[in-house]
């Protein structure tokens, strides 16, 4: 066992310690608060960041809860026994720029070009979508933001949060991130996210980004898109393709518009159809074919897989601890940072084998190989034998999923706002695995048909 010496011993994360190493939150803390005193606590700042990132892997425990996994392998060493009042003390003290600063610097794409599931046709995937963060209900976080109100439910659930990420497409890796009030929608968050990207990237997005001057500003910054229309939208036809895609120009932006009916026909033999209309910027049709167009689109469900494990994977579904607005900021950067380190040990542990393709990982795997590390205190400092997949990375391999198959729906990240909200039943397994049929339904001659094994 190798840790920091003295009161900076419990500021470990175990393995993915090297991954965030104490020079990183150091550094980071110097930059972002310049006027911290130099005086060394009994809880240092260093400390106090390690166990921020450690209460997104401990979501079921207090605030003793959680020290008590930081310092249960560090047996020998004399370390304080700090009362739930002195970590809160500690909290506040750290602030929200540092965990902000960390984020920016942890976040991004992980994977080379060459990964699979992360390209097409040498164009990086990335996707980007919202999503609701539940936070306690005390009189401090409503000023802040408010409950979702509805006729059936006038007040019931927490307030809510709004969270929009830019998410790599096969890592499901976070590239940047914004929140705040739902009083603002979807398309302003979304909108200081669009500098993040790049020339060589599409984006993939649902019908809520249907908008002329979120497609004319996304357009701007070089990179492709490919989102759903809304079914409401009647954009000008200025020509027509022989794959059966047409032309148009939305928000002055010139513009293809693929219009396929998809089928879905499940294992018990019951079939389920739906109209799409896509409009992408990748306008050559020959280089770009409609139907793997359509078809790549399913890839945008990577961003609600991702949610799923942040949500509920990680934090099991449960509410954030904070009850003011600063330590609900604060929580959820953290949060943000430990999902990505789990993220970036995921990808190191897969790219560690050529052609695997990161959606075989398991986030469940790595973050009970993570919790298991912290415990343990294992691997909290390299040795001299340099270990680039470790402890974690091992675990991941031996426990990778089946090669994804076609799903009718993986959506599950939506939150009831009672617990007596009324549930659908769920599909059987076997029901889940489909074969899914896409028809251009705008061809200038015949439809042109595909079908995807299941």
């Amino acid at each position: 066992m190798r840790v920091a010496a003295g009161v900076f011993a419990p500021g470990h994360l175990g393995e993915l310690t090297q991954i965030v190493p104490f020079e990183m939150v150091d550094a980071v803390l110097a930059e972002s608060t310049p006027a911290a005193p130099r005086r060394v606590r009994l809880l240092p700042a260093r400390v106090a960041m390690y166990f921020l990132l450690a209460m997104g892997l401990f979501p079921e425990l207090g605030y003793r809860g959680v020290w008590s996994k930081l310092t249960a392998g560090l047996d020998g060493l004399k370390l304080v026994t700090p009362s739930t009042s002195a970590l809160r003390q500690a909290r506040r003290r750290v602030g929200v720029p540092p965990l902000t600063a960390l984020f920016e610097l942890l976040a991004g794409p992980l994977a080379w070009p060459r990964t699979p599931g992360v390209c097409w046709r040498g164009l990086r995937l990335v996707a980007i979508d919202g999503t609701g963060i539940a936070i306690p209900d005390s009189g401090t976080n409503q000023t802040w933001t408010d409950k979702p109100r509805t006729a059936a439910h006038p007040d019931t659930g927490y307030p809510l949060l709004r969270l929009v990420t830019l998410v790599e497409c096969g890592t499901r890796a976070l590239i940047a991130a914004v929140f705040g009030s739902p009083a603002d929608g979807e398309l302003v968050y979304a909108s200081k996210l669009l500098p993040r990207l790049r020339p060589g990237t599409v984006l993939l997005a649902d019908r809520n980004f249907d908008a002329a001057t979120f497609i004319t500003t996304a357009a701007g910054t070089g990179a492709d898109l490919l989102i759903r229309l809304k079914a409401n939208r009647r954009p000008p036809r200025t020509g027509r393709h022989t794959d059966g895609s047409i032309t148009s120009i939305i928000g002055g932006v010139e513009v293809r518009i693929i219009e396929a009916r998809i089928t879905v026909t499940t294992a018990d033999g019951s079939r389920r159809s739906e109209h799409y209309r896509l409009v992408t910027t990748l306008l050559d049709p020959q280089r770009y074919p409609a139907t793997e167009l359509i078809e790549l689109y399913h890839q945008r469900w990577d961003i609600e897989t991702a949610y799923l494990a942040l949500k509920h994977t990680l934090t099991r579904g449960r509410v954030l601890r904070s009850r003011n607005p600063a330590g609900v900021e604060q929580e959820l950067w953290a949060l943000l940072v430990t999902y990505q380190i789990l993220r970036i040990a995921m990808t190191d542990a897969t790219g560690s084998r050529p052609g695997l393709d990161p959606d075989r990982a398991g986030f469940s795997i790595a973050l009970h190989a993570a919790r298991d590390q912290i415990i343990t205190a294992r691997s909290v400092i390299a040795g001299t034998r340099i270990d680039l997949v470790g402890t974690i990375g091992r675990q991941v391999l031996a426990g990778l999923h089946p090669t994804r198959r076609a799903r009718i729906c993986p959506r599950t990240v939506k939150r009831p706002l009672s617990k007596y909200a009324y549930k659908k039943p769920r599909q059987p397994r076997s029901c889940l695995t489909a074969a899914i049929d896409v028809t251009v339904t705008n061809a200038a001659t015949s439809p042109l048909t595909r079908t995807t094994p299941p």
